[in-house]
Formats: C-alpha cells, sequence, structure tokens
C-alpha cells in the first residue's frame, strides 16, 4: 500500500505562490520590515512546532504502532528524490505499507498547514521514519520510543558548514536564537548515515549530537550505489543526450553551482559570472554544457542561457535531469562549493572549482577544513584561470589527489550502503529474500 500526502502539484498555483512570494520578499528586505518579519516569524514558529504540531501526533499517538508502516519524508521536493529511491523501492517490494509526505515547511510560499497535520497524524502511529533534510516538524514530536527516525541525509562528505556549525557566521541563526526558539532541527533520530568515518564530527557538530554520537554511523550514502553500476551510467548518459541532442559526439561539461544567500532569497551565478559565450568561442567544437542549479534557486533568480545558445551549445536541465544522471553523463564537472563533488569522485573523472567569490562565502558560511586544501582539482577565482584549467583538465588530471581524496571522505561508499542501513534498520537487507523459518 502507497500513499501519498502532498499539498497539490498544481503547477499554476505553485507558481502564483511562488510570485507573490517574491514580491512579499522583496518587500521584506527594508531593515524595519526585515526585523518585524524575522520576529512574527520566529513566533508563529515556536507556536506551530512547541504547540500545535505536538498536539496533532498526540491526538493519535493512543493508537498501537504499526510495524509494517514506513513514512518517507520530502521537504524540498515535489516528488520523490533520489535520496530515498533505492530503500523505497526495496521496503515497497518487500511489503510493508508505504506513506510519502511532501511537506515544504520551509517554503513559505505554499500552504504547508494540511500536509503538516496529515504528517503529524501518521508518524504517531509509525514504526519507521526516513528524513533526508532538516525537519522541524520531526523534532517537534513527543516521539514514541517504538519508532525509529532514520536521517539519509542528502549530501555525502563534509563541505560547506550547515546546522549548528554556522552559528557563529551570517548563514546561521544566532547561538541565542537556537536557545531561545524552536530551532532544533536534528532531534529524536536513531540513525544518521555518513559516507566516511572521517566526516562523522562534521555532521555530531552541525546536528547538535554531541551526547549521540553513537549514532552516527559510516554506512555509505545509499544514493551512491547506482555510481558503481556501469548499465546505470551507460543508461543515464543516454538519456542526457535524449534531452540534449547537440551533446551527442561532444564532451559534456556540467556546470553544477550551489547557492547563494539565504534558502529563502537563494541565488547562483549569472552568465557572466559564468561566461557562455566565451567558453563558446574557445571550446565550442569541443565541448557543450550543461547547467543544474541548486534546487534552493527559483524560477525568479534563475538566469536565462542566452537564445542562441540554448540547446546548441548550453542547455538548463535542473528541472528535467537528476543530478545523479547529469554526474553519470559528464566529462568534466565545474562546480564551486557543493556537496556534489563528492560523489563525483565516485566516478574518477576530472573536476575543476570556480570560486570567484571565496573569500565572501568563507565569511558568509565558512568550510568545515581548508577549501584550497581540500578541493581535489584546480581552483579558479576568474574566467582566464578556468578556461586554463578547462584547457588542461586532462592532461592535468591528478588522480592520486582525487583518488586521497574519495578515500577520505567517501571511504564507505562501496555500491552496498543501501544493504547496510537496511541491516541496521530492519534487521536485514531487503534486498535478500528473508530465511525461511
Amino acid at each position: 500500500m502507497i500513499n501519498q500526502y502532498t499539498r497539490g502539484n498544481n503547477r499554476l498555483s505553485r507558481l502564483f505562490f511562488r510570485i507573490c512570494h517574491g514580491i512579499y520578499w522583496r518587500m521584506t528586505r527594508i531593515p524595519p520590515l526585515k526585523q518585524i518579519k524575522r520576529y512574527f516569524g520566529l513566533k508563529r514558529s515556536d507556536r506551530l512546532y512547541g504547540e500545535t504540531i505536538p498536539a496533532w501526533y498526540r491526538s493519535e499517538a493512543g493508537k498501537p504502532v504499526d510495524d509494517q508502516k514506513v513514512l518517507f519524508i520530502e521537504n524540498r521536493s515535489v516528488s520523490l528524490s533520489d535520496n530515498f529511491r533505492l530503500i523505497y523501492e526495496d521496503v515497497k517490494q518487500a511489503g510493508y505499507t508505504v506513506h510519502v509526505h511532501y511537506l515544504h515547511e520551509f517554503d513559505p510560499g505554499t500552504d504547508s498547514m494540511k500536509p503538516l497535520e496529515a504528517y503529524a497524524k501518521d508518524a504517531a502511529t509509525a514504526k519507521y521514519i526516513f528524513l533526508n533534510d532538516a525537519a522541524l516538524a520531526t523534532s517537534s514530536f513527543p516521539l514514541r520510543k517504538e519508532t525509529k527516525v532514520i536521517q539519509l541525509w542528502h549530501g555525502c562528505g563534509a563541505f560547506k558548514k550547515w546546522g549548528a556549525s554556522t552559528a557563529n557566521k551570517k548563514f546561521g541563526a544566532s547561538q541565542k536564537e537556537r536557545e531561545k526558539h524552536f530551532l532544533n532541527y536534528y532531534k529524536n533520530l536513531s540513525l544518521v548515515t555518513v559516507s566516511s568515518p572521517d566526516v562523522a564530527w562534521a555532521y555530531i557538530e552541525a546536528m547538535g549530537l554531541e551526547d549521540q554520537k553513537e549514532i552516527v554511523r559510516p554506512t555509505g550514502v545509499s544514493r551512491t550505489d547506482v555510481y558503481f553500476d556501469p548499465e546505470f551510467i551507460q543508461k543515464n548518459t543516454e538519456k542526457v543526450h535524449t534531452v540534449f541532442p547537440a551533446s551527442i559526439g561532444k564532451k559534456i561539461l556540467l556546470f553544477a553551482p550551489t547557492f547563494r544567500g539565504r534558502v529563502a532569497g537563494a541565488s547562483t551565478p549569472d552568465f557572466q559570472t559564468f561566461d557562455l559565450r566565451r567558453l563558446k568561442k574557445e571550446f565550442g567544437d569541443e565541448y557543450v554544457v550543461v547547467i543544474k542549479n541548486h534546487p534552493y534557486v527559483g524560477p525568479v533568480a534563475t538566469p536565462k542561457i542566452p537564445a542562441d545558445l540554448d540547446g546548441t551549445f548550453a542547455m538548463d536541465l535542473t528541472h528535467t535531469c537528476t543530478i545523479e544522471t547529469l554526474l553519470c553523463a559528464a566529462d568534466l564537472c565545474i562546480t564551486d562549493y557543493s556537496s556534489l563533488v563528492f560523489e563525483y569522485s565516485l566516478l574518477d573523472r576530472p573536476v575543476l572549482f570556480y570560486a570567484y567569490d571565496l573569500d565572501d562565502y568563507n565569511d558568509w558560511r565558512g568550510f568545515y577544513y581548508n577549501y584550497s586544501e581540500l578541493a581535489p582539482g584546480p581552483v579558479c577565482k576568474t574566467m582566464d584561470e578556468l578556461t586554463d584549467a578547462i584547457r588542461q583538465s586532462e592532461t592535468a588530471f591528478d588522480r592520486e589527489k582525487l583518488a586521497a581524496f574519495r578515500k577520505k571522505f567517501m571511504s564507505a561508499c562501496d555500491g552496498h550502503s543501501t544493504e547496510r542501513i537496511e541491516q541496521l534498520v530492519f534487521g536485514r537487507s531487503l534486498r535478500c529474500k528473508p530465511e525461511e523459518s
């Protein structure tokens, strides 16, 4: 049995809400209005997560826990993400009752109350809850001891800071705000899966799990299992050729930057900063460019590819292909501060870092390691440096440095992460038939 709970997928409705939110967001950039907005927003959040959601949960908590009920919680996406796909398919095939909830509790342009109520009441009798992102609602539950909450974090490794690690940075809430308001996104967790033993400390710090270090386990990350499947890689490379015919016979350069600013107003580099026309002039005979923006970047903040380059030299496949598909197809990846570099390292291909705003980004958010020492490829701050690095990407590719990077940050990812996670959660791998009694 599979149920899905969402606020609705009507495209026009979502667009209308985003436009209205965009207008509202711009008005509240005025400093006094911004402070007023934040004050009342925190008050509303305290009531919702401190009183309302716990009450919804308790209203159903008198019923027995259903040992066969499994919930998957999407807080950003309108469809099931690849963070869950392998475990979701195994759980469904094993005969569990599967419910998927699309909450969008961090998207102020949507009506999230009904999905939150449905989730809180459903969670009260669930045996297993799978997360892949920050989750205020789940953290607000007076969780029953029979329920397991598994955090399959959507990224690998440890690159830019997040969670409690940003308390003293511009990006994050201050420590004072965290103590005063309901801003604990990582409470009630039973298991946190990470890509390597070497990065466990960063997740403990970011999630505030100093008193529960033992729940952070280097099982590997489920979504990375696909990179060890040659058939999956070939199939997804062909998919990119299908949706972007100009890529056939050319090398694919993937540009996949992370977002800038806060989540609600996320932005991304424009095509003057990442100069598509220059790339076309210098590499148009050899490469095509595929763009993959961060999911937080909305339509208003998404730069438009020049019309004469769109579909012939460059194409934005943000909403057409998953990041897994694009990583499989990419011959060369250019990113900046995105954790996708950890996954891409599994494919043993060249990667470049376009860090034109490195100093500003470090002040804004910060890193867990020294950025320049961490990066397993050339760090470029100008288009001149970037074009030179592209030109030398094959001859100067340092495989030993990439291998050392992969060993440090991805050592638990070997194609069997999903099996290990299922063994910890369910007591057996759901990919194998249970032994007959």
